[in-house]
């Protein structure tokens, strides 16, 4: 599938089927990320892979929807301020190299045909917690893992998008 086609047809899952995901292919979706880019190439991440469910209705505290019950991976990315590289102002840039990682692992899901579903939305300071994550590292992006299951349809507003002139400026003059 080419790029455009695969960037087309990704779309966030928040329901799974019960089949569990290959090894290769987390390994595959884990590759991606590895080899995203990152700022002055410092790879200040780490991606926790949690597929025993034990393990992810513990991830589950920090994030209590019941469809993210249904997920049989989680893959959480994380990141280590000490590591990242900072702007001359001090912007820290390891949300923005989780976020490009982030960004990979979910098309290298699509290109398996397995679902995704991107959420940053969860109690961070528990999360952090579940993981027993040292001072430096942050979590960044919880990313379940799974084939959708076939009750799984895209939100309603999936497919609004603003138009590329909307969304673009040409040259230094607005």
């Amino acid at each position: 599938m080419d790029l455009q086609t695969l960037i087309r047809s990704r779309r966030s899952v928040r329901l799974f089927s019960s089949t569990p995901v290959k090894r290769d292919d987390l390994l595959a979706i884990l590759e991606a990320g590895r080899l995203a880019p990152s700022a002055c190439n410092n790879q200040p991440l780490r991606f926790v892979v949690v597929t025993e469910k034990r393990e992810l209705d513990l991830l589950a505290t920090a994030y209590p929807r019941e469809w993210l019950r249904t997920a049989p991976a989680m893959i959480v990315i994380c990141g280590n301020h000490d590591r990242a590289w900072h702007r001359t102002d001090g912007k820290d840039h390891a949300d923005i190299d989780a976020a490009i990682a982030t960004d990979h692992m979910t098309l290298a899901a699509a290109e398996r045909d397995l679902g995704t579903c991107w959420i940053c939305a969860f109690d961070a300071a528990k999360l952090r917690e579940v993981l027993a994550l040292p001072t430096a590292w942050e979590p960044i992006a919880m990313l379940p893992v799974g084939h959708p299951a076939e009750a799984a349809a895209p939100a309603s507003q999936h497919h609004l998008r603003k138009s590329l002139a909307d969304l673009t400026q040409w040259g230094l003059t607005p």
